[in-house]
C-alpha cells in the first residue's frame, strides 16, 4: 500500500520541533497523557486505557537503552514465509523506499507474520537491512520477532526493540508495506507517532502532537513537585495528602 502524506514543508517542520520537543519526556509520560490516567485533567483519552492497543506490552526488549528516547512517524513492513502465488517486492529495497518517502524520521515498524516456532528462530534485521534502512532516514526500528547481528547494529545509533536474538534465518518474503500492524499489543498505522525508550513504545495520531506536548509538560510538573516531597513522607496519610494535592 502506498501512503500519500501531503505534509507542506511548514507543517513538516513544526511537527519535527514537537518531536524534538517530546524527547524530554521518557515513554511512560507520554503514555500517561495518552490513555494511561483517564480520570487526570492531562489525559487526553485517546483510546481504552486496559484494552486499547496503543503501547507496547512485556514481550518487547530495548536493546539499545543508552541511546535514549527516539520519536518519529511510523513506517510498517510485513514479511512472512515465501508464498509462490504472492510477491509483495524486494526484502530491502521497497522498504527503503518507502522509508524515503515518508517524512522524516521514521521509526520503521516490522510485523513477522510466521508460525510461533519460526517466528523465535528468525534473526529477520540484520546488519545489512539495519544499514539500508538507517541510510533510508529510519532513527528505530521495532518487531514482534528476534533480530541479528546486533554487533553489527549497535554502532548505527538507531533504537532498537525486538523480542529476543538468535544467529540465523530461513527464506522470508516481503508481504505489505504501510498496512497497520498489530506488534507486541501496539496497533500501528502508518504515519502514527511513536515514542520509545527503554520501558518500551507508544503510538498516537500525529493531529495530537501539539496536545501531547502540552499535556506531558503539565504532567512532568506535577510530578517534580510531588516527587521530592514523597521521598521525604513519614506516612502513608502523608503520601495520601501529596497525592491528592498533585491534581488540585
Amino acid at each position: 500500500m502506498k501512503k500519500e502524506w501531503n505534509l507542506s514543508p511548514e507543517q513538516l517542520k513544526r511537527e519535527r520541533e514537537i518531536m524534538e520537543k517530546l524527547k524530554q519526556f521518557d515513554t511512560p509520560t507520554i503514555t500517561n497523557v495518552v490513555a494511561s490516567y483517564p480520570n487526570d485533567k492531562n489525559c487526553l483519552r485517546l483510546y481504552n486505557p486496559w484494552y486499547g492497543r496503543w503501547y507496547t506490552d512485556a514481550t518487547l526488549k530495548c536493546m539499545f537503552p543508552q541511546l535514549g528516547r527516539t520519536v518519529g512517524y511510523a513506517v510498517t513492513a510485513t514479511y512472512g514465509l515465501p508464498d509462490h502465488d504472492y510477491s509483495h517486492g524486494s526484502l530491502i529495497g521497497d522498504v527503503f523506499d518507502a522509508i524515503k518517502e515518508s517524512p522524516q524520521p521514521v521509526v520503521l515498524c516490522v510485523k513477522q507474520e510466521m508460525p510461533e516456532e519460526m517466528k523465535m528462530r528468525n534473526g529477520l534485521l540484520g546488519g545489512n537491512m539495519m544499514t539500508s534502512f538507517k541510510r533510508a532516514g529510519i532513527v528505530g526500528a521495532i518487531t514482534d520477532g528476534a533480530s541479528r547481528d546486533v554487533d553489527e547494529i549497535r554502532p548505527l545509533g538507531v533504537q532498537y526493540m525486538v523480542t529476543g536474538i538468535c544467529a540465523g534465518h530461513g527464506d522470508l518474503s516481503l508481504q505489505a508495506i504501510n498496512d497497520t500492524v498489530d506488534i507486541c499489543g501496539m496497533r500501528v498505522s502508518p504515519g502514527d507517532i511513536i515514542h520509545m525508550d527503554e520501558n518500551g513504545a507508544v503510538k498516537f495520531p500525529r493531529e495530537y502532537l501539539e496536545d501531547v506536548l502540552e499535556k506531558a509538560t503539565a504532567m512532568q510538573k506535577f510530578e517534580s513537585k510531588a516527587q521530592p516531597m514523597l521521598a521525604k513522607a513519614e506516612s502513608g496519610k502523608e503520601i495520601n495528602d501529596i497525592l491528592a494535592g498533585l491534581y488540585d
